[in-house]
């Protein structure tokens, strides 16, 4: 999916190159957005938080692995940011994605890299 898209909350397909299909979760709404990752234990595959730039992890249970991504759902930043913990926002990002702590790099998610969305 690309620039111009209307994301709507719901499940879909994340691809990286190089990999098979990965479960995504799509949070588009004000509420699933607020929401994102808080209460859970963990996250199967990942969460694409749509029209956000920066996250934060207060009162999250578990270290999560962050990338931010530009209109085009291109990398743009990697992190990962432990339980209590303010990713400072980045301007160049429209999405964010957020997986278990350590499951970006075994994806191959690293700067630069261009990601695709069914769903």
């Amino acid at each position: 999916m690309r620039r111009g898209h209307q994301w709507q909350d719901g499940k879909g397909v994340l691809w990286v190159p190089g990999n098979d299909a990965l479960p995504l979760e799509i949070a588009a709404s004000r509420a699933t957005r607020r929401r994102g990752l808080l209460g859970r234990a963990g996250v199967d595959g990942a969460l694409l938080i749509t029209r956000c730039s920066g996250v934060h992890t207060f009162q999250m249970q578990f270290t999560i692995d962050v990338a931010y991504l530009d209109r085009n759902l291109t990398v743009v930043e990697v992190h990962t940011l432990k339980p209590g913990r303010l990713g400072r926002p980045r301007f160049r990002a429209r999405h964010v994605l957020e997986a278990q702590g350590g499951a970006m790099a075994g994806w191959g998610v690293r700067r630069g890299v261009q990601l695709e969305v069914d769903g």
